[in-house]
């Protein structure tokens, strides 16, 4: 364009339209939506900012030692040295898949030395980000080639629903928790079970339900067995604390070998975050078992082409560090001595906050303190009382008041002990 020429001789300027504040302002963006704080991190948030020392910090999931701080495995901090003194070692891109050796080795973790599925290479496995990699690869996963209803539990860690409709699967709660009696809902889980569409996905917890603690007996796992064979649903596995709920890996496995064992073709999500302790590294996996080798073949090129168009490489640091332990012979007994620490530094803790509230004559059954196992604690306590328990004594925990049993030690179970007994008789 031509520049438009004064009477002078001299280019003039055009100003261009005034633009009002409102209309500035204006973004394309109006109809997005402030999002509410994530409930655990915020929760974390107003701990954190708590100045008072006598504050409980019983909301977030993560292992802490006597002295109430977090705890760097020991059999960590040594691959950690392998890995650093290792001039091989690089930053190079992996696989679609991640580290193969990683992989292969939490598929054999999960399935067993010995498994049919893995000697019949009816199995893949590929590196995910952490659990809830895992849960949402296999959400995508199960959405684009196998979709169905999804069952959850209620109550349920946070992320399930989130994950599965995020992938566009249609989500179903059903009652796991008796409030009432403080146990599992056995005769609705069977009734979920019975009465659902055929063919439709449940989510199970392999070990250490979270949040509730409360897990099925081998016997009743048998019979969840036999009902969804006869109605063909589909089983997603998430096993995010084998060895650190009971201190014995394969006793937290047993549901998932016996669906492997009974012909089940299913999914399961593996992270490392608490029974490692790598919280933040993000190590992970996805495995799968299927009725031939052929269809794993196929099952692992759609996992690579899922990861391909999402996070294109899982993160290296925490597989290597779990990769070396486990194929060490040595490394691998060290680290379930690790686990054995941490899953009876728990149960203690189970043990004498029980005592405690049994000393005090706190009204109410608190045997289900004792009955649930792994991190985290049903207390039964109600929303007021949460909130009570908070103001009064700078406990923290959720509102459908969940605790993880790793923040209690020593130190302080007493007088959270005696911050139950307040709110249970006066909130």
């Amino acid at each position: 364009m031509s520049p438009i020429v004064s009477p002078s001789g001299v280019p003039s300027v055009v100003k261009a339209p005034a633009v009002s504040p409102a209309a500035e302002s204006k973004s394309q963006w109006q109809g997005l939506t402030l999002m509410p704080e994530d409930p655990i991190f915020k929760l974390l948030g107003e701990c954190m900012s708590d100045p008072s020392a006598d504050k409980i910090n019983l909301s977030v999931g993560a292992y802490r030692c006597d002295d109430g701080k977090p705890w760097v495995l020991p059999v960590v901090q040594k691959a950690k040295q392998i890995l650093l003194n290792d001039e091989t070692a690089n930053h190079e891109y992996t696989g679609l898949d991640g580290n193969q050796s990683f992989n292969e080795a939490s598929a054999r973790l999960i399935l067993g030395e010995n498994s049919q599925a893995i000697k019949q290479k009816r199995y893949t496995c590929i590196q995910a980000v952490s659990g809830t990699g895992a849960n949402r690869l296999a959400s995508d996963f199960l959405a684009k080639f196998r979709p169905g209803t999804v069952y959850i539990t209620n109550p349920t860690w946070g992320n399930h629903p989130k994950i599965f409709g995020a992938s566009g699967l249609p989500v179903i709660e059903y009652q796991y928790w008796n409030p009432k009696t403080r146990s599992l809902n056995y005769d609705i889980l069977l009734s979920t079970l019975n009465n659902a569409a055929n063919g439709s996905i449940f989510v199970l917890h392999a070990c250490a339900h979270n949040p509730t603690g409360l897990d099925p007996t081998q016997a009743q796992w048998k019979e969840i067995a036999s009902i969804m064979k006869a109605k063909n649903h589909f089983p997603f596995f998430d096993c995010a604390y084998q060895g650190f709920a009971s201190g014995d890996l394969d006793r937290d496995v047993w549901a998932v070998r016996y669906f492997v064992d009974q012909g089940f073709e299913l999914l399961c999500a593996q992270s490392f975050s608490k029974n490692f302790g790598l919280y933040s590294e993000r190590a992970g996996c996805l495995t799968g078992v299927f009725a031939d080798s052929d269809t794993a073949v196929r099952a692992k090129s759609q996992f690579c082409a899922l990861v391909r168009c999402s996070i294109s490489n899982a993160p290296g640091f925490g597989a290597k560090v779990v990769d070396i332990v486990l194929k060490d012979e040595i490394l691998t007994k060290e680290w379930k001595d690790n686990l054995k620490t941490m899953a009876e530094r728990i149960t203690l803790m189970r043990v004498t906050l029980f005592n405690h509230l049994v000393a005090l004559k706190t009204p109410g059954n608190w045997t289900h303190i004792t009955s649930q196992i792994g991190m985290f604690s049903y207390t039964g306590l109600t929303v007021k009382q949460v909130s009570a328990i908070k103001s009064k004594f700078h406990v923290y925990m959720t509102d459908e008041g969940r605790i993880s049993m790793a923040g209690l030690n020593e130190k302080n179970v007493e007088r959270f002990a005696v911050a139950v007994d307040w709110v249970v008789r006066n909130a």
